[in-house]
């Protein structure tokens, strides 16, 4: 086979014969679409076989479509080989074996959405060699795309006795969704890109440039925290504090005063030297990762750092925590769980690597009471994995890379992606179960 300005050229079948016209020399070659599986010609003036061995110097004229063929086509659960834990946890060890797949190869089509099948085009249906379907493991239902915003979806909060979803995107807008139908049930313009959003009680609380917003949906109170320079990446509640990761690396804390009916400044935790892109609570300990590359541990009752952990390379996208351990995601391609040794100080115990960036975790538990964890990477794909042997059960798959999921009642979550859409998914309830499904009192009541 040779390549000829971009076409592949196969030598004719047969002696050479004088005889031949231009005509029955294309009928001598293969059909490059038909190789492709989308020839749409009938007839085609092109062969629909191979060329047999021998008519183009002895080799073979087609070798298939390479290794895209075999695209993890083993079968088995792709794991990590980084297998550093110690022998007082199970993190990466694989609990249990399917039995009788020891020796069975099972073809699978390439694990990455047809885009032509989103836009509702795909005229190869069953035979696209892609996949036409938004989920793996049928363990997820898509139920509702609720489409509107322009930009990425940033955040999405579910606030407490409310049946709204709000959503958050870069385009500057926070839109309002009825739960129940789908429908857009108002659109707020702010003026500035929505960083992050996050819901406690009945307020709502977006992070913007130099400024915080909330409001509380009950008493239709509209309150701007001032204070942050930059924009506002990452919101968390930790006591009765309001927490705020900037771009600046600072930390910001309001502390609401119920009597005023307002929130005042309390502090401002200083220790990163970039910015601060997400927060998370547990315990009496704050966890903050930055673009840094590191995770700093605060404490609540002094606001004071306590220890720095050094173990990515590039930024920290979200951090979980999980029972006694710590979970950290980067786009450094790696998971880290980080345990608490016998000093108090959190070490690494095990390392899940990804193909792809990281950008964000969400954990879970079935219907068994097992841990799950969603893992959103940045090659539009979440995948779900059983805790702690981190083998994968499923994928969700979006339009681009999803930025924020949020976990709803009654077994449902939303999830929000870089190409503007919101999507609302269910879990098969005899497969998942989706822990707190009834939302707690907030502490801003």
């Amino acid at each position: 086979m040779d390549v000829d300005g971009g076409r592949r050229m196969f030598q004719r079948l047969g002696p050479s014969s004088s005889s031949d016209n231009s005509s029955n020399n294309k009928q001598q070659k293969v059909c490059f679409h038909w190789r492709q599986g989308k020839c749409t010609r009938y007839p085609c003036p092109f062969l629909h076989s191979e060329l047999p061995t021998g008519a183009n110097g002895g080799k073979r004229a087609h070798q298939g479509f390479g290794a895209e063929d075999n695209y993890r086509g083993g079968g088995g659960l792709r794991r990590s080989g980084n297998y550093n834990f110690s022998n007082s946890n199970t993190w990466g060890r694989v609990q249990s074996q399917q039995p009788g797949n020891s020796n069975r190869t099972v073809v699978k089509k390439i694990e990455k959405l047809c885009n032509h099948w989103v836009q509702g085009s795909c005229k190869f249906g069953d035979s696209c060699k892609f996949l036409h379907q938004w989920s793996t493991g049928d363990c997820f239902t898509l139920l509702a795309p609720l489409e509107g915003h322009q930009q990425v979806v940033t955040g999405i909060a579910l606030p407490s006795g409310s049946d709204k979803l709000y959503s958050g995107s870069q385009d500057e807008t926070v839109r309002v969704w009825d739960c129940q139908s789908g429908q857009l049930a108002g659109l707020i313009n702010l003026g500035g890109a929505v960083g992050c959003m996050l819901s406690e009680g009945p307020w709502v609380f977006v992070g913007l440039t130099n400024l915080v917003k909330a409001w509380n949906i009950q008493t239709s109170t509209e309150l701007s925290l001032n204070g942050p320079v930059g924009q506002v990446y990452s919101l968390v509640v930790g006591g009765d504090l309001l927490f705020a990761g900037t771009q600046e690396g600072t930390i910001l804390a309001w502390k609401f005063n119920v009597a005023a009916n307002c929130f005042e400044p309390a502090a401002s935790l200083k220790g990163h030297s970039l910015a601060v892109v997400t927060l998370v609570v547990g315990g009496n300990r704050m966890y903050s990762g930055s673009m840094d590359h590191s995770i700093k541990v605060w404490s609540l009752e002094t606001l004071q750092c306590i220890q720095t952990l050094s173990g990515h390379t590039d930024v920290v996208m979200s951090i979980l925590c999980w029972d006694h351990f710590l979970l950290s995601a980067s786009l450094d391609k790696t998971v880290k769980v980080w345990a608490a040794t016998e000093t108090g100080n959190l070490e690494v115990t095990y390392t899940h690597t990804e193909e792809h960036g990281i950008l964000t975790l969400c954990g879970m538990h079935d219907s068994e009471a097992k841990p799950v964890l969603f893992c959103s990477c940045n090659d539009h794909c979440i995948r779900v994995y059983d805790l702690p042997s981190f083998s994968e059960r499923g994928k969700i798959f979006s339009k681009k890379e999803v930025r924020s999921i949020q976990i709803g009642p009654g077994g449902l979550f939303f999830t929000g992606d870089g190409s503007g859409q919101v999507k609302k998914i269910g879990t098969v309830s005899t497969v998942l179960h989706m822990e707190h499904l009834v939302q707690k009192p907030g502490r801003f009541t």
